[in-house]
């Protein structure tokens, strides 16, 4: 998954960056609330972790202009402010969870995949997929096809997730792209053909057909399983 980070305190963005990166997700970091609304407009993001105060456009002012434009985007509010009226301000501005400092990062982890698990997915369990004869173990980039085990790369996992979680729908590429790599990668024009070829090669090994099927001039497709003759 893609997590943008609205925080402007550099010692907490950098320990959620690396607690969330080391858990298999893409981060995004906007160190105000002016480029934390700006990067969440985009549209490209899974969810969002705020604090409650940035410079520019605090928390709330955010949370309340991407609900104003329609982003049902899943929003885990970050704050020192721990009153009960507080949390209900949050809540009441379109924070779908919010959570006192200080925290640990497992809970902040167990809050934002209870968001995702809440969001729009096929047959979820945790961080667990499953889509027609694969399912994908997105914590420990685990694939099982069939009874057999296949070790995935992250970012291979995280390609895979994306399509699975719009298993039977058009995948774009540029969608591909947003769900594993971060702002600060410069694509080729073929990075992610080679990567859903290193992919497909892993999921069908022994198999008579690909799970991921081309779409022509538009991306790829996740199918689950083999597709009527």
């Amino acid at each position: 998954m893609r997590i943008l980070v609205v925080e402007d305190d550099a010692q907490t963005a950098t320990y959620l960056l690396r607690g969330l990166t080391e858990s298999g997700h893409v981060v995004d970091v906007a160190e105000d609330g002016n480029d934390g609304l700006a990067m969440a407009l985009e549209g490209i993001h899974d969810a969002l972790i705020v604090d409650r105060r940035l410079p520019g456009l605090d928390g709330i002012a955010l949370v309340r202009a991407i609900r104003s434009r329609d982003l049902r985007i899943p929003v885990l509010m970050l704050s020192a402010q721990s009153t009960t009226a507080q949390k209900v301000e949050g809540l009441q501005a379109g924070c779908d969870d919010y959570l006192a400092k200080p925290y640990a990062f497992a809970e902040v982890l167990a809050r934002l995949d209870a968001l995702l698990r809440g969001a729009d997915q096929p047959s979820v369990t945790g961080r667990k997929l499953e889509v027609g004869e694969l399912e994908l173990d997105c914590a420990t980039r685990t694939a099982l096809r069939q009874g057999r085990s296949i070790v995935l790369q992250q970012r291979e996992a995280l390609l895979l997730e994306k399509l699975m979680r719009h298993s039977g729908q058009v995948v774009t590429r540029d969608m591909l792209l947003d769900s594993a790599w971060d702002y600060a990668f410069d694509p080729n024009d073929n990075v992610i053909d080679k990567h859903i070829h290193r992919l497909r090669r892993k999921l069908d090994e022994g198999f008579e057909y690909s799970l991921i099927k081309t779409i022509p001039g538009a991306g790829y497709s996740f199918q689950g399983s083999r597709e009527p003759d």
